[in-house]
């Protein structure tokens, strides 16, 4: 088994009342959920929340003392739909993803949710991406919970502030009758810190309790004439109730001076990032004493209006401080003091960037030109302050960057993903290029360089249903097959109906490539149906190829190795010529190398300290063979593989190398020879504990290779 081990954070889950908890954010909220007494857990992994789902698959102990039922959902619209348990029972739930990507996956099961109402907290924790540490579309979550009227809770960067809000939004959820979405950004996940522990608590009613005194409530299920009815409780009954909540219970935070002529009001996420800049500028301290009022708002949606007036109406200017487009909150504020302090000078995207994250460094100049326009008397204090070198700017830092190239992302070393694209980029050269349809995961990374390949990704699992438009092309008429690519993940996630059963249903005739790595590799390396382990808690060693069958998909061929790129190359081609009709599909199988290592590297220094016999591989290049034309670098792209100048004064052309970071997968070797190029890639094999017979055969081996090697030394012609 290669997931991850979380024993030491399992250990902090266990702590009880009084005791100090200390380690990353997104595990204090772990430890939050138990502390609220939740019923039930399920989500869907990704950044930056993988870990809460990782952790509480290693605590199935502590669960069951609990009464706690976890499980790792199928898909974000899976783990969504288990909310329904908190529909008609007093049970809290609560469910995680990453950020708007898994939000829109799961919209049916949550504007169903939304709707009908919930009786046990509900709660939606969002690993909010957003900025330049993302990994996909810059959008936020903010327009979803006001389409659908779900409370946005975005809890100021302090643990012991994140724990309290978890708390809070079970009974904000509970006196509302109303979902609500807890989402913390990167920075909140990830950053370290401590908050006193209270005991674990087991849900008010359990889920076994539940199904054995079922009940029922046609008001709570979306069907006309009730879904009527829920529309007018929303706004009746739901938002009185969660803004009556959010006030008597202080979510909304009045830090800072208690009078000042300017304010900002800062969404909770960004108030770390808003003191830095004013420490920078000298209207704050390290403890967070700022010479400007601060209205900091840990509930996003919905804006409590007696506050923001509170707050307003002694200003002359306030900045609003709220990251991306639409600019939602600074509109509802306007919307305000345009009604009841037109006195007050609103700003916030004349100051600040209309999209993009908001750095301290973007910060500063946006709160810098505040106060020249708003408050000039504060403008000493600014100037007085030490300007702060951003570290970009330092000149090592500078030169350097100036002096490497950009370096995109790209496949790990060793990544058995690398090999199916280098024996796509061999066909490619055959039958020419062909229209690629790529996916969510590690094989998106086919699209920069050396590969250059795909053209579109349109979602995780979407890949064969976004080249289907190109299966309308009229028979007869020439044309060439599409191909799509989709990682195992995707197609267990959402590609096996959208994809896969589409592609029959529709008689496609194009070529799907499922890269299958054992893992859903590119969220950290969880287990999936298909994978090779054996947890105790969920059924694996389901094979992609028959699920793929059971659809009725006629052509299928699996290729076991992906390093084989000579196989590789083959089955490509032949999917892409063959006279057979229908979808063709390619199940191309081999372990992620980072899990690969994680799961034998322990096994080595197992074996390394009971004095067994081990093998180290190496991958080497013989300089004398490399004609130093670089194809197999161009052709492969790993990491390992790069160049050095050439010892023979006759090459002027540097030769391949392959450095320390190797891990021995031996693609560079099959490219090489799919590709027909030189022979100069060798493998060096390490013995270490080797028996007596084995190291007296090396030592004659060593003496005869010495021989031959002074026999062809003398023989090598002398210049000059």
């Amino acid at each position: 088994m290669a997931e991850r081990s979380f024993a030491h954070e399992v250990k902090q889950l266990r702590i009880g009342a009084g005791e100090v908890f200390r380690g990353e954010g997104i595990l204090a909220i772990t430890k939050a959920l138990l502390q609220s007494g939740v019923g039930y857990v399920a989500g869907y992994q990704g950044a930056p929340i993988s870990h809460l789902m990782d952790v509480l698959a290693d605590a199935q102990d502590l669960l069951a003392e609990l009464d706690v039922h976890f499980e790792s959902s199928a898909s974000e619209a899976s783990a969504a739909a288990t909310l329904a348990a908190s529909v008609m029972y007093p049970i809290r739930g609560a469910v995680t993803w990453k950020s708007t990507a898994g939000t829109n996956v799961a919209s049916d099961a949550l504007a169903n949710l939304s709707s009908g109402g919930v009786k046990g907290g509900a709660l939606i924790i969002i690993g909010e991406d957003y900025g330049e540490g993302s990994s996909i579309m810059q959008e936020r979550s903010h327009a979803f919970a006001m389409k659908s009227q779900m409370w946005l809770l975005d809890p100021r960067p302090s643990l012991p502030c994140i724990v309290d809000m978890v708390e809070k939004g079970f009974q904000l959820s509970e006196a509302s009758n109303t979902p609500v979405m807890l989402q913390v950004r990167i920075r909140s996940c990830h950053m370290h810190g401590s908050f006193v522990a209270r005991e674990n608590r087991r849900p008010a009613m359990t889920l076994n309790e539940a199904s054995l005194a079922p009940r029922r409530d046609p008001a709570r299920i979306v069907l006309p004439p009730a879904a009527y009815r829920q529309e007018h409780e929303k706004l009746e009954q739901r938002w009185p109730a969660a803004v009556a909540y959010v006030k008597a219970a202080g979510l909304n935070e009045f830090l800072g001076a208690t009078e000042g002529d300017v304010g900002l009001i800062v969404l909770g996420g960004l108030y770390n990032n808003t003191l830095r800049a004013l420490m920078r500028l000298g209207l704050a301290d390290l403890y967070g004493e700022s010479v400007l009022p601060l209205y900091v708002m840990n509930v996003a949606y919905p804006v409590i209006d007696d506050e923001v007036l509170e707050f307003c109406r002694d200003k002359k200017s306030v900045l609003v401080i709220e990251e991306g487009q639409p600019d939602y909150i600074e509109q509802a504020i306007g919307r305000l003091l345009h009604r009841h302090v037109p006195g007050c000078m609103l700003h916030g995207k004349d100051m600040l960037p209309k999209g993009g994250e908001y750095t301290v460094e973007t910060l500063t100049e946006g709160l810098r030109g505040l106060i020249a326009c708003a408050a000039p008397d504060l403008i000493d204090n600014a100037a007085r302050a030490p300007n702060e070198m951003a570290i970009t700017d330092e000149p090592k830092i500078a030169a350097l960057a100036r002096t490497v190239p950009a370096r995109p992302a790209g496949f790990c070393t060793g990544c058995p993903e690398r090999p199916i694209f280098a024996a796509m980029k061999l066909v490619e050269g055959e039958l020419g290029p062909h229209h690629i349809a790529s996916d969510i995961g590690c094989h998106l990374f086919s699209i920069l360089p050396p590969f250059n390949l795909g053209a579109t990704t349109m979602g995780y699992g979407l890949a064969p249903a976004s080249a289907s438009a190109f299966n309308g092309l009229g028979s007869g008429k020439p044309r060439k097959r599409t191909i799509a690519v989709m990682g195992d993940g995707g197609f267990w996630h959402n590609g096996l109906t959208s994809g896969i059963g589409n592609a029959v249903f529709n008689k496609s005739d194009d070529v799907i490539v499922i890269v299958d790595n054992y893992y859903s590799a590119a969220t950290g390396g969880q287990d999936i149906p298909s994978s090779r382990s054996s947890p105790p808690t969920r059924s694996t060693h389901h094979p992609i190829s028959r699920a793929i069958e059971g659809v009725g998909v006629e052509w299928v061929r699996e290729v076991d190795h992906t390093y084989d790129v000579t196989r590789m190359r083959d089955v490509l081609r032949e999917a892409l010529t063959t006279r057979k009709a229908g979808p063709k599909v390619i199940v191309a199988s081999s372990e992620c190398m980072l899990n690969r290592q994680r799961r034998e590297k322990p096994l080595r220094r197992k074996a390394l300290g009971a004095g067994q016999r081990v093998v180290n591989q190496r991958f080497g290049v013989d300089e004398e063979i490399c004609t130093g034309d670089h194809e197999c670098i161009r052709l492969s792209g790993c990491p390992s593989l790069s160049v050095r100048p050439s010892a023979d004064p006759l090459k002027e052309d540097p030769v391949a190398s392959i450095d320390q970071s190797c891990v021995a997968c031996g693609n560079c070797g099959e490219v090489a020879d799919a590709a027909v190029l030189c022979p100069s890639f060798y493998r060096a094999d390490t013995v270490v504990n080797a028996g007596w017979r084995e190291r007296w055969r090396q030592r004659l081996r060593t003496r005869a290779v010495g021989v031959l090697q002074r026999w062809r030394e003398s023989r090598r012609p002398v210049l000059g």
